[in-house]
Parts: C-alpha cells; structure tokens; sequence
C-alpha cells in the first residue's frame, strides 16, 4: 500500500505529454559555416497572424542564442509551417457485467470515453540554403496544444516547443 502512492505519482507525471521532436538533415552540409538568416520569403505558417508573429518572435531570440544572426544576404531561409490534429482522449472508465457457474463464465463489458478528444499541433522547422535552394535540416515537434488558452499560455507553449526543435540543430553527426 506503501508503494501505491508512489505508483500513483509516476503515473501522473508520466501522463503529461511534453513536446515530441523528431530530426532530418543533409549529412553533406556543413553547418558550422552557417551564420545568418533570413525567414522565407513566402511562409504559409497555416497558423494565425498572431501565432505567426510569436513564432517569429521566439525564432529571432532563439537563433541570437544559437549565434545565428538575421541577415538581408542570409546563409539560410527558416520556413515553418503547422497543423492541427485530434486524437481521441486517452481517458475512459470501463463498466462490465460478468457472471458464470460451473465451469462457463460469460462477461460483457465496454469502456466510454470521459472528456473531448486531444488537439495536438504539428510544428515542422526547415533550414533551406540559400545558394543551393535545398532542404538541408528539418524538425517536426507535436505537442498537445490549447486553441483556447491564453495568449501568454500560447507564446509559452510555442516557445517550448521551438526549443525542443532546436535541440537538435546543429545535428551531432
């Protein structure tokens, strides 16, 4: 019974979905040359212009901390772009019948879900060369995301989730 509260709080905090990031790049780049950019001249973020500005935001401070700085004539192009998905909730109480004799046993049971379906949100980072026009690093995050939430609550859930992505730039090869 002793273990069971410590069993408990492993489960919550396991339960809390952080970001999630996934990386590719072009092994032949040399990203120790990269030292300027530039956000892509036709961004379609498909998020709000708000969003879209916060992410701008977030990536400006974000690159200064990496020692990449913005340029007019940049080493790379950051496009990003995002999407909204829904799964459907994790949570459901299950409610079963069961009896039996003998050596038969019959059971009947079914499990209903408590609460919406999750909204998550897909955010895709590309660093595009300049010169050569190509992909050369990209990093897809998903994250649980709340439409309704505060603006503060958005920005702070964007910028995490640009971190995690930059966690992997430049890539260890």
């Amino acid at each position: 019974m002793k273990y069971l509260k410590y069993f408990l709080v492993l489960v919550v905090f396991s339960s809390c979905n952080g970001p999630r990031a996934v990386y590719d790049y072009d092994q032949n780049t040399s990203f120790n040359n990269i030292n300027s950019y530039k956000i892509f001249p036709d961004l379609d973020s498909r998020v709000s212009q708000l969003d879209e500005q916060r992410l701008v935001s977030i990536l400006q401070t974000e690159m200064a901390s990496e020692g990449i700085s913005f340029s007019e004539n940049p080493d790379i192009y950051i496009n990003f772009y995002a999407s909204e998905y829904e799964t459907a909730s994790g949570n459901n109480i299950g409610i079963g019948v069961g009896g039996g004799g003998g050596n038969v046993g019959v059971g009947v049971s079914g499990g209903f879900p408590i609460g919406g379906p999750d909204t998550y949100l897909r955010l895709t980072l590309d660093f595009i060369d300049v010169k050569n026009d190509s992909l050369i690093w990209q990093a897809v995050v998903d994250s649980q995301f709340d439409k309704n939430s505060s603006p503060k609550n958005r920005e702070a859930q964007l910028k995490l989730m640009v971190q995690k992505a930059l966690k992997g730039y430049p890539p260890k090869k």
